[in-house]
């Protein structure tokens, strides 16, 4: 190692960098948990390393000079360079549990019912489950993988497809009976419907105009929630196919049509390219991709 590099104060390039954000030593010193004479003390010692003044002092006030201004991206990008590789190593580890982000309708309704086959296959895998409808930095979280509903341009990460999906009308079998099917173009003032948050009715009708509701129909934000309202005969539901499967095959839900609309979007899975060669990431990956495979489209194209 270099003799001035065995020098440069290391560990005070994060305190500079937390003075340099926060433009307070006090505030500083409470983000890092030291005292703001550990603070000072360390500024210091990095100025006397660099020869320049990197704050300029008066009472409280802070002020950053251009020496600091002009070291402070550098600084910055490479403690972010250092936390990415210490992440990475440590998820590197064989040891603790495999953890997944994924929305929470589709872990419940499609996932949930198929997991025990992989437990079954690799019961050492142990599995936990995030879920968000937000997209992660996995260099900054201890995730492994997502499965991601999308059009799949997660840049700078691997992503494959692993299901299609489309937009079916369903209902209870009770009110389907009553109300008859609901084939695209209907008009849709004369069913009891419910709405989600996607995709809208106005989708199915075809015209893109605003539906002449005789009633406006109950708005349910949440998935599940909707497709039990669906089950409890409160109305008809425009769903992912996906999520709607498992109910049309127990019956407690049936296709209130005999077209199926491509959604456009379809799940990803999701990873940093070198996650793939974790054992746990590909088990698991490729349980899922064989299972997915195996997941009919539906009868109804």
């Amino acid at each position: 190692m270099p003799p001035a590099f065995a020098r440069m104060p290391l560990g005070a390039l994060r305190v500079f960098e937390a003075v340099a954000t926060h433009l307070n030593f006090a505030a500083a010193a409470e983000a890092l948990n030291v005292t703001p004479a550990a603070v000072s003390q360390q500024i210091k010692s990095l100025e006397t390393y660099v020869q320049v003044p990197l704050f300029r002092r008066n009472g409280r006030r802070v002020e950053i000079t251009e020496e600091g201004i002009e070291m402070l991206p550098a600084v910055r990008a490479g403690l972010d360079r250092l936390e990415s590789a210490v992440h990475m190593i440590k998820q590197h580890g064989r040891s603790g549990p495999l953890q997944v982000t994924l929305l929470a309708s589709f872990l419940q309704i499609w996932l949930v019912p198929r997991i025990r086959s992989f437990r079954r296959k690799h019961p050492e895998v142990e599995l936990r489950f995030h879920t968000s409808s937000e997209l992660v930095d996995f260099s900054r979280t201890p995730l492994h993988v997502g499965i991601r509903f999308g059009q799949g341009n997660y840049p700078n990460l691997h992503s494959e497809k692993l299901l299609d999906d489309w937009i079916v009308p369903v209902g209870a079998p009770q009110l389907v009976k009553q109300y008859g099917m609901i084939e695209r173009g209907a008009d849709l003032s004369r069913f009891p419907l419910l709405e989600g948050d996607e995709p809208p009715w106005r989708v199915w009708q075809m015209t893109g105009e605003e539906i002449a509701w005789q009633s406006r129909p109950p708005t349910i934000d949440d998935t599940v929630g909707l497709l039990v309202a669906a089950e409890e005969g409160l109305g008809f539901a425009l769903a992912r196919w996906t999520l709607v499967a498992r109910s049309l095959q127990k019956g407690t839900l049936k296709l209130a049509s005999r077209e199926a609309l491509p959604h456009g979007s379809a799940y990803h899975f999701v990873c940093p390219r070198n996650y793939l060669t974790l054992p746990k990431v590909a088990k698991f990956r490729d349980w899922l991709v064989a299972t997915a495979r195996d997941f009919p489209a539906p009868a109804t194209q």
